[in-house]
């Protein structure tokens, strides 16, 4: 893969867009309760690759308005790579470090030919543990990472970046049936959620033709969305 690192990207010198309105906040929001009464037994955290087997994700990723906005930046042919289910219930200690969505001991994805997206289901503001990015990070390329101490939580360890005690970040905070458009190399993290309700977002990993090369040479498992290259 050609090393992308000192360029913008395709999000621009920040690296990152506001996605606004991909569906209708009371739509979004409703679904969240859905899914909120589905785990709130278990308090499940993460759950993996909805959009396999979850009619709602599957509806979701296919949003009229957030494929056009992925398309215009990486083409008419889209598919999913990965796409993870995020619950951050009130008052649970739930850090994800900072870190970059577009490497892993998986794969690599070209950051010309992919994007990541977290899309919100809940609102999504500072104290309930929205993400908080770091403008230009991805001009550095993908950095050395490595799973994150061990916390007991059944979600497992997340992948992070080693980044300096004092970076803080930018926040986003987004309303419900809104979200984050993200260079793949970007590096973001999120806090806890500290507020009165569940937090509840989707991250996806979209990708045209040619984005992802797998570490052990084989083929990429992906779900096409739009176009006839795959």
């Amino acid at each position: 893969m050609v090393d992308e690192s000192g360029t913008d990207g395709l999000l621009g010198p920040d690296g990152y867009k506001v996605l606004s309105q991909w569906t209708n906040p009371a739509q979004a929001k409703a679904r969240a309760t859905e899914l909120v009464v589905a785990h709130r037994s278990e308090l499940r955290e993460v759950v993996a690759n909805p959009h396999l087997t979850q009619e709602w994700a599957q509806t979701l990723v296919r949003s009229a308005r957030l494929v056009a906005a992925v398309q215009e930046l990486i083409g008419p042919d889209v598919a999913v790579e990965n796409t993870f289910l995020v619950i951050k219930w009130p008052g649970q200690s739930f850090e994800v470090p900072w870190h970059q969505d577009g490497i892993n001991d998986r794969l690599d994805l070209d950051p010309d030919r992919s994007v990541a997206a977290w899309v919100a289901l809940t609102d999504a503001e500072s104290d309930a543990g929205c993400l908080h990015v770091l403008p230009g990070s991805q001009r550095a390329g993908y950095l050395p990472y490595k799973a994150e101490a061990a916390t007991g939580a059944a979600r497992g360890r997340a992948l992070g970046v080693r980044m300096g005690l004092d970076v803080r970040g930018v926040p986003v905070p987004v309303r419900a049936g809104s979200g984050l458009l993200m260079d793949t190399r970007l590096v973001h993290c999120s806090h806890s959620n500290n507020w009165v309700g569940a937090r509840v977002g989707l991250n996806v990993r979209f990708v045209a033709p040619g984005a992802v090369s797998m570490r052990d040479g084989s083929s990429p498992s992906l779900a096409p969305i739009t176009g006839t290259g795959w």
